[in-house]
């Protein structure tokens, strides 16, 4: 008969795994919600925070999160493989209700799912809103206000993030 380890001995090696592997200082709440594929490689102070028991953040492989990067959770975001996300980007599902007739901190907050696709690069200091799609291949210039989503090879840039261009093969010469 095989013997039942206790769950919380088995988030404290996870946890000890974790720091080993990254060796910076990654804050992950409720880390029993989130996943990773190979070679998922994280900068120092990054913060995973999922805010409810059934949030998912899921990467997918050869992903790269830039320092001081935050991914704010209460539902889903879930990132493809080839991603780079540069330092300080902040990723969010939710917003906080803003109806008239209530306090703002009397307001449930509203999750819509953010999904980042394969081959993304999101710029520095970038913000992704909730309900946003970064399709195949996009890119997010530095400091830009994503709150619509982005077409495959599609470059977005400024507040709010509008179309400046599309990726397109190199001429080999």
């Amino acid at each position: 008969m095989q013997e039942h380890t206790p769950i919380g001995y088995v988030f404290a090696v996870r946890k000890l795994v974790l720091k080993l592997i990254f060796r910076v200082q990654l804050k992950i709440h409720n880390a029993w919600l989130f996943s990773a594929g190979i070679r998922f490689r994280v900068e120092p102070n990054v913060y995973f925070k999922l805010v409810s028991d059934t949030a998912s953040l899921t990467f997918g492989d050869y992903v790269f999160i830039g320092k001081g990067c935050e991914f704010d959770v209460q539902e889903e975001i879930a990132v493809g493989s080839n991603v780079l996300i540069a330092p300080g980007a902040f990723i969010t599902d939710h917003n906080h209700g803003i109806s008239a007739d209530l306090r703002i901190n009397q307001q449930a907050c509203v999750p819509d799912r953010v999904s980042i696709g394969d081959d993304v690069w999101i710029g520095a200091n970038a913000v992704i809103l909730p309900g946003v799609t970064l399709s195949t291949g996009a890119v997010v210039g530095a400091g830009a206000v994503v709150t619509n989503d982005v077409a495959p090879m599609t470059i977005v840039a400024g507040v709010p993030a509008k179309p400046i261009g599309k990726r397109t093969l190199e001429p080999k010469s």
